[in-house]
């Protein structure tokens, strides 16, 4: 057993009681570069590097081996090569796409207008709208399509109101019409402003990201006749005609922005069938790009590499073409990457460790003194009922329906994209398979699907520094620990917890709790307002937009620490390398947020992630747990002091 924690990565300079963050991660912090084709960096990203690498080592000997024509190993070495046949791209520049932006160019009317955004969506190419096809939030054992609002390029709405973007408004009008300049489009500078206009009024349509988080107001049920009501003049059977897609498909949806499509319907009647012929083979252009010539790949990367996250290199070829193969392929190649790199061994200790949590949450919400004896009942019922996914699906994709040509990148993903969408459709009326994956084993995260009520930790993160079979207990549980109790609090934040146990949107509350649990959910925020990244002068943490994923990281951490002291079994914890087992806990939590950001990367972070940055994820948690205070000795004065009135409890 070793101890986990590398005492020569701590700072002599900065005391834990007055900042964990760089008393935990000083010396790294000081001697790390982010990479030149990365706009962030950390202990995240370095095991997605090795995961990277160990995927691209799957590829090439699947390339070099051979194998029979139609076989998943043979779809991911054609798939591969098509990337890394920069000759052929190179040569065929902008033919790809050609037949796409015929298509646009021989619409008549806002018939056939409507009717290309259906054909282009089954081929990849983005919408005025998203689509997708999940449980019903209120009915979680039926399938239903959902719709979302879409039909911008910049990351978010606000980037087309607010001052603080303004350059980048700039700079995007100058891109849009260096690529359409490259697509051999007509009248390229003007088309570009026509397009900026037209998006500033998409955008105008949009919900802000604080309230697209709230699971009530963007769950509206309608039929066939309430989506026609909601978008007059949108003839959605040209839609269905388009995309292939049967009106059975819409006769019950889910529509998350209504007046979104209100909105982008009146655009479409009121707005010129030319300025929308312009827009929408800019969306081919864009959508197209990383599958183009040299000229097309760098001049997407110059603007949304280079401008919106501050990396000032391209990744590397084979990084770029790893990524098309896991979007085309992830679960094929995750087959391969599981019976490499995950142990049996390591499945058992996160069952253990999943247990330790699940029963630590139990003790938590038992002693819970601001809930009510029903509510607390509830919440108990629906922790009995979390389902765990560890490592890998046990049921894998079937990939046979994709056929591949080494030869043909754009087709292959053309393809890809018509398979996946048949796939999709496919559900429809079909029973909720409850065994599918959202994340493919070798990605390195986890998640919570509120509607199946299940939390899913992929083989990719369950190696150090969050998982390592050999570490002591404390630094297990201080990472893939608090991860897991992350993801178990995601079911139980702001948003989480108005699902039920069954993955229903159900009001399982009093009132008197409700009210009890925002009132210290409001004193969360409050505290997350304040906070300013150092790179990001001015700027500050949106409090209310990382509501969810705040609570979840102090649930998470603070439920950990619990599982750990179940985990020792009443056992004093040896001190190793001088740290107590409750130091080595809470400096494991630091380490795995050591990141470095570029600062346009942070400023767009701060905008659209519903994640706190990095630092705040360290500090602004633990001082909220009085075993941190304890653990480390704080009192009055230290920088890590809070009182312990301020601090907030939620789990």
């Amino acid at each position: 057993m070793t101890a986990g924690i590398d005492i020569s990565g701590l700072s002599d300079a900065v005391r834990p009681q007055d900042d964990l963050y760089p008393h935990a991660n000083g010396p790294w912090l000081e001697q790390h570069e982010i990479p030149a084709d990365k706009a962030i960096y950390g202990a995240f990203h370095a095991l997605s590097d090795t995961a990277e690498q160990d995927v691209r080592a799957i590829v090439e000997k699947t390339v070099a081996a051979g194998h029979p024509d139609g076989s998943e190993a043979r779809k991911v070495a054609d798939l591969y090569s098509s990337f890394m046949d920069e000759e052929t791209i190179e040569r065929l520049g902008a033919e790809p796409i050609a037949d796409q932006l015929a298509l646009v160019r021989g619409i008549q009317d806002i018939g056939d207008l409507v009717a290309a955004l259906g054909t282009l969506e089954l081929q990849g190419v983005s919408s005025v709208f998203h689509t997708w096809i999940d449980a019903d939030a209120k009915k979680s054992d039926e399938y239903i399509v959902y719709f979302m609002q879409g039909g911008i390029s910049l990351p978010d709405e606000s980037y087309y109101r607010e001052d603080t973007f303004a350059e980048i408004r700039t700079a995007y009008v100058a891109h849009v019409t260096r690529m359409l300049e490259l697509a051999g489009l007509p009248d390229a500078a003007g088309a570009a402003e026509r397009i900026m206009e037209l998006e500033t009024r998409i955008a105008a349509g949009h919900w802000d990201r604080v309230k697209d988080r709230d699971v009530t107001l963007t769950y509206n049920k309608l039929d066939r006749a309430g989506l026609d009501e909601l978008t007059p003049g949108f003839d959605w059977s040209r839609w269905l005609e388009g995309a292939g897609v049967p009106a059975s498909a819409i006769e019950q949806i889910v529509v998350r922005e209504p007046d979104f499509f209100t909105a982008a319907a009146g655009a479409l009647q009121e707005i010129g069938l030319e300025r929308w012929k312009e827009w929408l083979s800019w969306r081919i252009v864009h959508d197209a790009a990383p599958l183009l010539s040299k000229a097309f790949v760098d001049e997407n990367f110059a603007f949304y590499g280079k401008t919106l996250t501050g990396a000032p290199e391209l990744r590397e070829r084979w990084k770029r073409g790893v990524g098309v193969v896991e979007s085309a392929l992830g679960e094929a190649l995750g087959k391969l990457y599981v019976a490499e790199h995950f142990p049996p061994a390591a499945k058992a200790r996160m069952v253990e460790l999943v247990a330790n949590l699940v029963e630590a949450y139990r003790q938590r919400i038992d002693a819970l003194d601001w809930m009510g004896p029903d509510t607390r009942q509830r919440a108990l019922d629906k922790l009995g009922a979390f389902v765990p996914k560890i490592g890998y699906p046990d049921k894998w994709k079937d990939y046979s329906a994709l056929e591949t040509d080494p030869a043909d990148l754009f087709g292959n993903v053309r393809r890809s994209v018509a398979v996946e969408t048949a796939r999709e459709l496919a559900k429809l009326g079909q029973p909720v398979d409850r065994a599918e994956w959202k994340m493919t084993p070798q990605t390195v995260n986890a998640y919570y699907n509120p509607r199946m009520n299940e939390i899913v930790f992929p083989a990719g993160i369950l190696q150090p520094p969050f998982f390592d079979l050999d570490a002591d207990d404390a630094v297990n549980y201080g990472a893939i620990g608090a991860v897991i109790g992350h993801e178990i609090g995601h079911g139980f934040d702001d948003q989480g917890s108005r699902y039920d146990g069954d993955g229903n949107i159900n009001d399982w509350w009093t009132d008197d709790d409700r009210a009890a649990f925002e009132q210290r959910t409001d004193k969360l925020v409050a505290q997350y307002e304040v906070l300013e990244p150092a790179e990001t002068p001015g700027q500050h943490v949106n409090g209310k937009l990382t509501l969810g994923e705040n609570i979840g990281d102090l649930g998470g951490l603070s439920i950990a620490y619990v599982a750990y002291q179940l985990s020792l079994d009443g056992a004093e914890p040896p001190v190793i390398d001088g740290l107590t087992g409750s130091q080595r806990f809470f400096l494991s939590w630091a380490n795995a947020w050591s990141t470095k950001t570029r600062p346009e990367e942070a400023a767009r972070r701060l905008a659209i992630d519903p994640h706190s940055p990095p630092e705040f994820r360290c500090n602004a948690v633990v001082k909220n747990i009085d075993e941190f205070h304890q653990t480390f000795e704080i009192t009055e004065g230290d920088g890590m002091w809070l009182a312990p009135e301020d601090r907030v409890r939620i789990w």
